[in-house]
């Protein structure tokens, strides 16, 4: 607040004060009153209002400053009720009121909706437990009449259950921090967990794995981890090149992190869509050739990534395949026997 804005503000208290003393001034120079007398009540007018002008001045400015400097540097500027103090000047008063009421009810229907969306969340997570049962049935009966099943059906199933799980974890993935648990595990394990679950797309598409170093102990939540590995292997099984395709993974140990590498020799990614591939929805060119793609797995994968601590990113050249790499940090344990 500047001094001029506060002055402009009581322009219509100057006046009337001025006017009303011109009027008392005339009054007394007609009755021939004495100029010094006149002098006298001027000061005694003005000078008792222009004190308490300044002194006002002086405290609505500092308030109101203060209150500008904080709703600049506050991030959730809507707890600003919460952190300025109660002024003591009318108008001051009934801002702050007004500020904390404001909050209360904005706090009332975050509440609100929290609830809702928890309560959509749980839902969600049940109805997923709930799907998984008849899946893991119908995977059963299918094994067991394996000569009987067309590989189509087993892969629109598979396809099923994928999209089942991309569901709870996109549910989970806003607050992860209720339900990973970061421990040391062995990355060849959970590699191994992964390409066990795709055996059967690699038999049918014929397409080679090649592994190499990978037997490192890695420090991050191994169920959230699997999770993304085989988002990553889905989509290289998917775009590969039939019968002969290849996925190679290698993991290299720096000094601060271990470096996990999921190349494939497959279609590869659009320079264009490169950049966007981790983009929530986003299909590119491969999702529109290769039929329907949620766009969600790599969306996933990032976002997951990212809440773990991890590291994600892409190199792919279209006809010559794609590469993805996750970037674990290394532990304290393992700095110091570096």
């Amino acid at each position: 607040m500047s001094v001029y804005e506060y002055l402009k503000q009581r322009t219509l208290f100057f006046i009337v004060n001025i006017v009303l003393f011109l009027i008392t001034a005339s009054i007394m120079l007609f009755v021939k009153v004495n100029i010094s007398i006149i002098t006298m009540v001027f000061l005694i007018w003005f000078t008792p209002i222009s004190i308490y002008i300044l002194m006002e001045m002086i405290k609505h400015k500092k308030y109101y400053d203060e209150l500008v400097s904080i709703s600049e540097n506050l991030d959730k500027k809507y707890l600003i009720s919460e952190v300025i103090s109660e002024p003591e000047f009318i108008e001051g008063k009934l801002v702050y009121n007004i500020l904390k009421s404001s909050n209360r009810n904005m706090q009332e229907h975050v509440k609100y909706f929290k609830n809702m969306q928890s309560e959509y969340q749980e839902y969600i997570e049940t109805w997923v437990h709930e799907i998984k049962t008849p899946i893991a049935s119908l995977m059963l009966i299918m094994e067991n009449h394996e000569d009987n099943i067309p590989n189509s059906m087993k892969y629109e199933v598979k396809k099923i259950e994928n999209y089942i799980d991309q569901v709870l974890y996109y549910s989970r993935s806003n607050d992860v921090s209720k339900d990973y648990i970061i421990k040391k595990f062995n990355l060849e394990r959970i590699i191994r967990c992964a390409i066990r679950k795709n055996a059967s797309d690699f038999i049918n598409k014929r397409i080679g794995i090649d592994i190499k170093e990978i037997n490192f102990n890695v420090y991050s939540d191994e169920k959230w981890v699997e999770f993304i590995l085989n988002q990553i292997i889905n989509n290289a099984i998917k775009y590969s090149k039939e019968s002969e395709g290849k996925v190679s993974i290698n993991a290299v140990k720096n000094k601060n992190n271990i470096i996990l590498s999921i190349k494939d020799n497959g279609v590869g990614i659009n320079e264009k869509d490169i950049d966007r591939v981790f983009e929530k929805g986003f299909t590119g060119e491969n999702g529109r050739i290769f039929g329907k793609s949620t766009g969600i797995g790599l969306y996933l994968c990032k976002k997951l990534c990212d809440k773990l601590g991890l590291g994600i990113n892409i190199v792919s050249k279209q006809q010559e395949g794609t590469e993805i790499r996750i970037i674990f940090p290394v532990g304290k344990d393992d700095i110091r026997k570096n």
